[in-house]
Protein backbone atom coordinates (compact mmCIF):
# COMPACT_ATOMS: atom_id res chain seq x y z
CA UNK A 1 0.00 0.00 0.00
CA UNK A 2 1.51 3.31 -0.72
CA UNK A 3 1.50 6.34 1.24
CA UNK A 4 -0.67 9.05 -0.24
CA UNK A 5 2.01 12.29 -1.40
CA UNK A 6 0.28 15.31 0.78
CA UNK A 7 0.58 18.61 -1.39
CA UNK A 8 2.09 21.47 0.46
CA UNK A 9 -0.80 24.30 1.82
CA UNK A 10 -1.02 26.84 -0.61
CA UNK A 11 -2.98 30.15 0.05
CA UNK A 12 -2.79 33.84 1.30
CA UNK A 13 0.54 35.90 1.82
CA UNK A 14 1.55 35.42 5.14
CA UNK A 15 4.83 35.40 7.48
CA UNK A 16 6.77 32.14 7.72
CA UNK A 17 10.13 31.36 9.99
CA UNK A 18 12.56 29.30 8.25
CA UNK A 19 15.28 27.89 10.36
CA UNK A 20 19.07 28.28 8.82
CA UNK A 21 22.48 26.88 10.03
CA UNK A 22 23.49 29.08 13.33
CA UNK A 23 25.45 32.60 12.09
CA UNK A 24 24.10 32.30 8.81
CA UNK A 25 21.15 34.71 8.63
CA UNK A 26 22.18 37.12 7.00
CA UNK A 27 23.81 35.36 4.27
CA UNK A 28 20.60 33.10 4.13
CA UNK A 29 18.45 36.30 3.21
CA UNK A 30 21.19 37.50 0.65
CA UNK A 31 21.21 34.27 -1.32
CA UNK A 32 17.16 34.22 -0.93
CA UNK A 33 17.10 37.60 -2.28
CA UNK A 34 19.64 36.44 -5.20
CA UNK A 35 16.89 33.47 -6.03
CA UNK A 36 13.75 35.86 -5.55
CA UNK A 37 15.13 38.12 -7.95
CA UNK A 38 16.95 35.17 -10.34
CA UNK A 39 13.66 33.17 -10.75
CA UNK A 40 11.34 36.49 -11.12
CA UNK A 41 9.34 35.65 -7.58
CA UNK A 42 9.15 39.04 -6.50
CA UNK A 43 5.04 38.79 -6.58
CA UNK A 44 4.99 35.88 -4.32
CA UNK A 45 7.63 36.73 -1.64
CA UNK A 46 8.20 39.76 -0.63
CA UNK A 47 10.26 40.36 2.73
CA UNK A 48 13.05 38.48 3.76
CA UNK A 49 14.33 39.83 7.25
CA UNK A 50 16.29 38.91 9.96
CA UNK A 51 14.80 39.69 13.39
CA UNK A 52 17.75 41.61 15.07
CA UNK A 53 17.47 44.62 17.93
CA UNK A 54 20.14 47.07 18.93
CA UNK A 55 21.51 47.04 22.18
CA UNK A 56 24.64 48.85 23.99
CA UNK A 57 27.05 46.24 24.98
CA UNK A 58 29.49 46.93 28.40
CA UNK A 59 33.22 45.08 27.96
CA UNK A 60 35.85 46.16 29.58
CA UNK A 61 34.73 49.52 30.69
CA UNK A 62 33.61 50.40 26.75
CA UNK A 63 29.99 51.14 25.49
CA UNK A 64 29.69 49.50 22.42
CA UNK A 65 25.91 49.79 20.50
CA UNK A 66 25.74 46.16 18.70
CA UNK A 67 22.99 44.87 17.10
CA UNK A 68 21.68 41.68 18.21
CA UNK A 69 19.93 38.73 16.98
CA UNK A 70 16.52 38.25 18.75
CA UNK A 71 16.38 34.84 17.46
CA UNK A 72 19.53 33.16 16.40
CA UNK A 73 19.20 30.29 13.70
CA UNK A 74 16.05 31.76 11.93
CA UNK A 75 15.25 34.20 9.47
CA UNK A 76 11.32 35.23 9.04
CA UNK A 77 10.01 35.02 5.21
CA UNK A 78 6.77 37.25 4.18
CA UNK A 79 5.17 35.08 1.11
CA UNK A 80 2.29 33.50 -0.72
CA UNK A 81 2.91 29.49 0.11
CA UNK A 82 2.49 27.50 -3.09
CA UNK A 83 4.75 24.41 -4.22
CA UNK A 84 7.30 27.03 -6.37
CA UNK A 85 7.92 29.13 -2.98
CA UNK A 86 7.91 26.29 -0.47
CA UNK A 87 11.30 24.94 -3.18
CA UNK A 88 12.97 28.17 -3.62
CA UNK A 89 13.16 28.54 0.31
CA UNK A 90 13.70 25.06 1.22
CA UNK A 91 16.48 24.80 -1.55
CA UNK A 92 18.26 28.13 -0.35
CA UNK A 93 21.82 27.23 0.77
CA UNK A 94 22.08 27.32 4.63
CA UNK A 95 18.46 26.98 5.01
CA UNK A 96 17.50 23.83 7.23
CA UNK A 97 13.58 24.09 6.71
CA UNK A 98 10.84 25.66 7.77
CA UNK A 99 9.56 25.93 11.06
CA UNK A 100 5.95 23.77 11.55
CA UNK A 101 5.26 19.96 12.34
CA UNK A 102 7.29 18.76 9.40
CA UNK A 103 9.00 20.09 6.59
CA UNK A 104 6.34 19.77 4.17
CA UNK A 105 3.86 21.95 5.91
CA UNK A 106 5.01 25.24 7.75
CA UNK A 107 3.22 26.83 9.75
CA UNK A 108 2.31 30.66 9.27
CA UNK A 109 2.75 32.91 12.10
CA UNK A 110 0.20 34.76 13.85
CA UNK A 111 -0.53 38.53 13.03
CA UNK A 112 0.07 39.17 16.85
CA UNK A 113 3.36 37.54 16.46
CA UNK A 114 4.91 39.31 13.81
CA UNK A 115 3.19 42.90 15.01
CA UNK A 116 5.38 42.07 18.53
CA UNK A 117 8.38 40.96 16.39
CA UNK A 118 8.11 44.19 14.39
CA UNK A 119 7.55 46.58 17.11
CA UNK A 120 10.68 45.25 18.98
CA UNK A 121 12.82 45.82 16.00
CA UNK A 122 11.76 49.72 15.52
CA UNK A 123 11.90 50.15 19.02
CA UNK A 124 15.24 48.99 19.14
CA UNK A 125 16.08 51.68 16.37
CA UNK A 126 14.92 54.49 18.71
CA UNK A 127 15.90 53.19 22.16
CA UNK A 128 18.90 51.06 22.49
CA UNK A 129 19.31 48.98 25.33
CA UNK A 130 22.00 47.77 27.84
CA UNK A 131 23.51 44.57 27.84
CA UNK A 132 25.85 44.10 31.05
CA UNK A 133 27.39 41.09 30.59
CA UNK A 134 27.10 40.11 34.80
CA UNK A 135 25.42 38.45 37.30
CA UNK A 136 24.92 38.76 41.21
CA UNK A 137 27.34 37.55 42.99
CA UNK A 138 29.94 37.63 40.57
CA UNK A 139 33.30 38.76 41.91
CA UNK A 140 34.73 42.23 40.26
CA UNK A 141 37.53 44.56 40.19
CA UNK A 142 36.78 48.31 40.45
CA UNK A 143 38.93 49.92 37.35
CA UNK A 144 37.99 53.62 38.65
CA UNK A 145 36.65 56.34 41.15
CA UNK A 146 37.24 56.32 44.93
CA UNK A 147 37.59 52.75 45.35
CA UNK A 148 39.64 52.06 42.88
CA UNK A 149 41.77 48.81 42.74
CA UNK A 150 38.81 47.34 45.43
CA UNK A 151 37.61 44.25 44.98
CA UNK A 152 33.54 43.96 44.98
CA UNK A 153 30.76 41.54 44.83
CA UNK A 154 27.76 42.28 42.14
CA UNK A 155 24.24 43.04 44.36
CA UNK A 156 22.29 44.22 41.69
CA UNK A 157 22.09 44.30 37.76
CA UNK A 158 19.66 47.07 36.07
CA UNK A 159 19.74 46.82 32.46
CA UNK A 160 16.96 49.42 31.32
CA UNK A 161 19.64 52.20 32.70
CA UNK A 162 23.29 50.27 32.16
CA UNK A 163 23.85 50.07 36.14
CA UNK A 164 25.33 47.84 38.21
CA UNK A 165 25.05 48.28 42.26
CA UNK A 166 28.27 46.54 43.75
CA UNK A 167 28.94 45.61 47.44
CA UNK A 168 32.85 46.75 49.05
CA UNK A 169 33.94 45.50 51.71
CA UNK A 170 36.11 48.02 53.37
Amino acid sequence: MEKAKEKIPTGERHWYAVHTYSGYEDAVVRYLQQRVDSLSMNDRIFKIVVPKEKRIKIKNGKRRAVEEKIYPGYVLVDMVLTEDTWYVVRNTPRVTGFVGPDSTKPTPLSKEEIDTLMAKMSAGQETTKFRVELQPGEAVKITDGPFKDYDAKVSEVDEEKGKVKVLVPI
